[in-house]
């Protein structure tokens, strides 16, 4: 899971604008490519949260490094490892 914050005191909206299409069609391909299985805008902050297909965490990592936003240091980008569930699965 990938949780993602815009650095909005050190970046204009005019900034962030000229970037995002960029942004936008760059998680597009990676939603195509199955790489990114779900995204979401967050609520609480300027950012979103998504969930990112990886063989292991240097490699979320690195799918993350390309987007436009990180490598411009706009935002921030938290690669948040997940684990299965075990609750569901017999007792």
């Amino acid at each position: 899971m990938v949780m993602t914050e815009r650095f909005t005191q050190q970046f204009t909206e005019d900034e962030f604008a000229e970037v995002l299409p960029q942004e936008t069609e760059a998680v597009r391909e990676m939603y195509a490519d199955g790489a990114v299985r779900q995204i979401w805008l967050r609520g609480d902050t300027r950012g979103a949260c998504f969930l990112l297909e990886a063989d292991s965490l240097a490699e979320a990592e690195a799918a993350v490094s390309r987007l436009p936003l990180a490598r411009r240091e706009m935002s921030e980008f938290r690669v948040i490892p997940l684990q299965p569930y075990g609750g569901f699965g017999p007792r």
